[in-house]
């Protein structure tokens, strides 16, 4: 896969971090309410999208995937630090919420069931001028068959639809407003396998023919391998490793991507054990001290306890965040004279 060289990228963040909850308040004061813990979503997010790449966003759950992928599509402002969409700011310019549009993973919930398919996927289009009155059916019919759906079906309401054609119809309403982002939040987790590749395929149609960029949010490593560009690995509101898709698989750095992918089936190796990454991922309400990984890397050694990792580049266009890198170019600098 080939990505377009572009000036200004699509999402650029930097020390982007995301706090829920707050830790007092007046109610607290007055002992009326219990003090509420505060949640680390995001913590420091260091990342840059060029235009029409396909990035892949993967971790466990709780990991902060869906958090970025909100504050990229303005839906949620960052507690701290600078977050650009094509060079501008989703909270202070609001031209920004038709350049990136959010597809959801459950279209049941994402749709409003008393809504009409015409009205849902035109209603946008029609507040902000993309087409008018006159013009909004033919417009909403070409949105559709683009998706992949018979326009002849536009006034049903979404419950008469299958799952694949609901999040067809959430592609659609995405469309309507002629965006140049897509983030896709665990878009097709909720799919069949036949139906998952159907809907894959339609992102990498319109990618083609739209010159669109995705930030490809999931927990299926399978997926992402044959889709994205690039591969960020997310770990408890942090990015800890991220790297062009092919070097990724074949050279994982950081040990959690490397629990990760060992944990993926292979027909080749038949009677290989597979054993997932032990223990469960702390509270981000709690997030232990250094490095967030080190209760659970089978590596970890006093450094990682008290000293967070930096997430650099360990060779070009790959960046690990892991103390274990520093072991490791220790003896080659001392080789070459630039350490003592």
């Amino acid at each position: 896969m080939t990505t377009k060289p572009a000036s200004v990228p699509a999402l650029e963040t930097h020390d982007l971090s995301r706090r829920f909850g707050r830790a007092d308040g007046l109610a607290v004061k007055l002992h009326l309410a219990r003090r509420q813990p505060v949640i680390h979503a995001l913590d420091g997010i260091d990342l840059t999208i060029p235009t029409g790449e396909f990035v892949g966003l993967v971790g466990e759950s709780g990991s902060g995937k869906s958090t970025l992928g909100r504050i990229a599509a303005g839906l949620l402002p960052p507690s701290s630090g600078t977050v650009e969409v094509f060079g501008r700011s989703p909270q202070g310019d609001r031209s920004v919420h038709r350049d990136v549009q959010l597809i959801f993973q459950d279209p049941q919930a994402s749709l409003n069931p008393r809504m009409r398919v015409a009205e849902a996927i035109g209603e946008a289009p029609l507040v902000h001028g993309i087409a008018s009155r006159s013009e909004i059916d033919e417009y909403v019919c070409a949105q559709m068959r683009r998706a992949g759906l018979d326009p002849a079906y536009r006034q049903r309401f979404p419950h008469q639809f299958s799952g694949g054609q609901r999040q067809r119809i959430s592609i659609a309403r995405a469309l309507a407003l002629q965006p140049r982002f897509l983030v896709c939040d665990e878009s097709v987790a909720s799919l069949d396998v036949s139906i998952q590749a159907q809907i894959l395929n339609l992102f990498m149609e319109l990618r083609r023919d739209l010159d669109l960029t995705y930030l490809f949010i999931s927990h299926d490593l399978r997926v992402v391998q044959h889709i994205a560009d690039r591969v960020v690995i997310m770990y408890l509101g942090r990015i800890v490793e991220d790297a062009p898709a092919a070097r990724f698989f074949a050279h994982p750095n950081h040990p959690y991507t490397q629990g990760l992918l060992a944990e993926i089936p292979d027909l080749k190796q038949r009677r290989r054990v597979y054993a997932p990454v032990k223990g469960e991922i702390p509270s981000p309400a709690a997030p232990p001290p250094g490095c967030h990984f080190h209760p659970r890397c089978p590596s970890a050694f006093d450094r990682c306890r008290v000293e967070r990792p930096a997430l650099r580049e360990i060779v070009p266009g790959h960046r690990s965040a892991c103390h274990l890198n520093d072991v490791a170019a220790a003896p080659a600098r001392a080789q070459t004279g630039e350490i003592a």
